[in-house]
């Protein structure tokens, strides 16, 4: 071997040794943590949204406060209170008229006053009645007045009120009494003594107005899981409408297919051996039917979405602004988020934006199932939209926030991080072109959207709310049912109501029809209700006369009145709705939003039903109406337990008035038809249980308003693709060559319980 292949062969070992040395000096070393750059200010508003605000705790005692001072009456904390005692209902945010409103935010005008809604039961007087009263000015109370008669034409009846927890706990202890009337049914069917079984509502309560008689159902109940899937077979009716508890009673039994005046006549029955007992073994807790502990351990982490310069959008009080848009959220104890005075570049396209009510009804063979509707409104959407957890329920760098209410308390309560606001990469373009022809280029924009989420739990139910906003201009609002499916005890021709899911348990079809308010402002409040559609025309070919040809053409129409606007379930509607402004874009056509609905709704309530009127909205898949500041919401939290005497009829709505350039609101439900299945156990999947709908500029501007956005691709066949100065895609790997800082992983959803 000669000198030089000695040197060659040296120099050769030295530069692996160096690469070694390298690789093992850098691959240990952690990236450098994300620098998050300071933005662009976008907010102007000085406040303004708070004219909007939820109340702060602050704001909510000092309503308590001014109502245990000035009524003259005893109150007792609903946290305990009896039915025949008066107390606070809940106090929440009384939003200004919405000329108020514009007058301030537009015309310079005064502040609106800031006041509250209280809503009070009274049952410690010898009329007792549901009163609300709003009291202001806050934050120092000095007057309040009594709306009731104004909003609903008269008192409400004390029979309409919302079943309290302390009801619920008084009805349990009921319950409990009975079931020891059955010691060795209860042994025999569910080993069980009574205590350990779990007990659900249903509503509404009974068949007519005045009625409070609810049937419970009763389950296995097994900690650390849920309880819905593993019904016995056992369901009570309970009367609780009378004024003194003392006075409730249970009225009936049901088992397996039959019905009992008592828990005492059953242990007869199963005494003599006249009852056909299903023995059912108390399930454990490692094998129990729906358990959501993972049967595996966890396995490397999956993608994350993370900023690598920061947020791209602010928070500033209760508005959020990003890319153009501005939005002020809020969140409504009853009937869950609102969104107000959503503008993109610096226009406003709505007003107001929030949901109405969530409608569950079922069936089944036995009673609580085939008689269940839930308005889930009643119970409390916003009130049980819990802290959501990090990283799962919301991206883990999301940006959470903390709600707060009244209600069932003089105490205000919080659920901290209850709501979350993040930007999405959906993974998809937003437009793009590749051009083979002519000219080599491509162009293009990713799929970016700001998110507002909250997630409701409803009982067994999980509703996931989306509000999302797209660079080109677009709302998308959406929701995803999940959570546990409610179930029936399997017997006789249950599955004509459902499919088996477990050993005993029919999981009962049922419908979700969830329904929003939409007060579209599209360049101004004056708006006109548009439609257009395809047909087909029959004519001769101008080019060869002996022949003919289908020719597509484009129907439009401008709605009048709104019976023509009101577009029953699952009739056919125009596939083009749009509020437009009479002011023209620049090619002439009329400033519009198109409606587009994604929905699978099934059967409406016939409206012979007695209870159809409580929720007909529920008839139409949009209804435009003009606005009005008596008709605020399409339904009530007292319908819930009267339905047959609503206290809103949202038909009424719809009297055929003018909607030619006026003040126009959209009403839209959304739903789905679920039978439930094998694969809802242990929950419901998000995926294909999502609906919704999109409000979609239509010429609303003269070309896609995303075609400024910062984030847009191009470049040419003729360009270094590699280049940062040609292609911000090339810009990304120095750019974010950096890791995330997570905050610790914290949850204290469990706390305000």
């Amino acid at each position: 071997m000669n000198m030089k292949t000695v040197l060659i062969l040296l120099v050769l070992a030295l530069a692996t040794i160096f690469a070694l040395v390298c690789v093992l000096l850098t691959r240990g070393r952690a990236p450098s943590t994300c620098q998050h750059q300071p933005r662009e200010q976008e907010d102007t508003d000085d406040g303004q949204s708070l004219v909007f605000a939820d109340l702060t705790p602050e704001e909510m005692a000092q309503v308590v406060r001014y109502l245990q001072g000035n009524l003259g009456v005893q109150l007792v904390d609903a946290s305990r209170a009896k039915p025949s005692d008066n107390c606070i209902a809940s106090v929440d945010v009384q939003v200004p008229a919405k000329a108020e409103v514009l007058r301030f935010l537009d015309g310079g005008g005064a502040r609106p006053p800031r006041e509250a809604l209280a809503v009070l039961y009274f049952g410690n007087q010898p009329d007792p009645n549901v009163t609300e009263y709003v009291v202001g000015p806050l934050p120092t109370p000095a007057y309040h007045r009594d709306v009731t008669v104004q909003k609903y034409g008269g008192k409400v009846p004390y029979h309409r009120r919302p079943v309290t927890g302390k009801e619920y706990v008084d009805i349990n202890t009921l319950i409990q009494q009975e079931l020891r009337k059955a010691p060795r049914f209860l042994d025999a069917c569910c080993e069980s003594n009574g205590t350990d079984l779990a007990i659900l509502t249903t509503a509404p309560r009974g068949f007519k107005s005045g009625d409070r008689t609810t049937w419970f159902v009763l389950f296995h109940g097994v900690a650390g899981t849920g309880y819905y899937l593993s019904p016995v077979g056992l369901e009570v009716l309970v009367e609780h409408g009378d004024l003194h508890v003392s006075c409730w009673r249970l009225h009936q039994v049901f088992y397996n297919g039959q019905y009992f005046a008592s828990m005492g006549d059953l242990e007869d029955a199963f005494v003599a051996n006249l009852l056909e007992v299903i023995r059912i073994k108390k399930p454990q807790a490692k094998a129990v039917l729906g358990s959501m502990r993972p049967r595996h351990p966890p396995g490397s982490p999956g993608p994350l979405q993370y900023e690598p310069q920061g947020p791209r959008y602010s928070i500033r009080d209760n508005r959020i602004t990003f890319q153009g848009w501005s939005i002020t959220f809020g969140m409504n104890p009853n009937s869950g988020p609102r969104l107000f005075d959503i503008r993109y570049r610096g226009e406003r396209i709505v007003y107001e934006l929030s949901l109405q009510e969530a409608l569950a009804l079922y069936s089944s063979n036995c009673p609580g199932g085939m008689s269940t509707r839930y308005l889930d409104g009643s119970f409390g959407i916003g009130r049980f939209a819990y802290e959501l957890v990090r990283g799962l329920d919301c991206p883990y760098t999301a940006t959470y926030v903390d709600r707060h209410y009244l209600a069932e308390s003089e105490t205000p309560k919080t659920n901290q991080n209850s709501l979350c606001i993040f930007e999405h990469d959906a993974a998809l373009p937003l437009r793009r072109h590749f051009s083979d022809s002519q000219s080599l280029y491509y162009g293009g924009l990713r799929k970016k959207t700001l998110v507002i989420r909250a997630i409701s739990t409803l009982i067994n139910y999980d509703y996931i709310w989306d509000f999302m906003f797209h660079s080109s201009g677009a709302v998308e609002v959406q929701v995803h049912a999940t959570g546990y499916i409610s179930s029936s005890f399997l017997h006789g021709q249950g599955t004509d109501y459902g499919n088996r899911v477990g050993p005993h348990t029919l999981g009962t079809m049922h419908l979700h029809h969830i329904h929003y308010k939409v007060d579209l402002d599209v360049d101004g409040q004056l708006n006109s209700l548009e439609t257009q559609d395809m047909e087909y025309k029959l004519v001769k070919d101008p080019w060869s006369m002996q022949n003919t040809i289908e020719r597509p053409y484009l129907r439009r129409e401008r709605l009048e009145r709104e019976d023509e606007a009101a577009f029953l379930l699952n009739a056919p509607m125009p596939r083009y709705v749009s509020f437009a402004s009479p002011k023209p874009n620049k090619w002439g056509h009329p400033r519009s939003y198109r409606i587009q609905i994604t929905s699978f709704a099934g059967e409406h309530l016939p409206t012979s039903s007695p209870m159809e009127r409580s929720i007909s909205w529920g008839r139409y898949q949009l209804a435009v109406t003009r606005r009005k500041e008596e008709e605020p919401t399409s339904t009530s939290i007292y319908n819930q337990n009267d339905p047959w005497t609503p206290t809103i009829v949202f038909a009424d709505f719809i009297n055929n008035e003018t909607i030619t350039n006026e003040d126009l609101v959209a009403w839209i439900s959304v739903g789905f038809l679920h039978v439930p299945h094998a694969e809802d156990v242990p929950n419901t999947v998000t995926v294909g249980n999502g609906i919704g709908f999109f409000l979609r500029p239509y010429n609303y501007f003269d070309e896609d308003p995303s075609v400024d956005s910062p984030d847009s691709v191009y470049f040419s066949s003729e360009q270094d693709t590699g280049a940062c100065g040609a292609n911000p895609l090339a810009c990304l790997p120095p750019a974010v060559a950096c890791a995330p800082h997570l905050p610790p992983f914290h949850y204290g959803g469990f706390l305000n319980l």
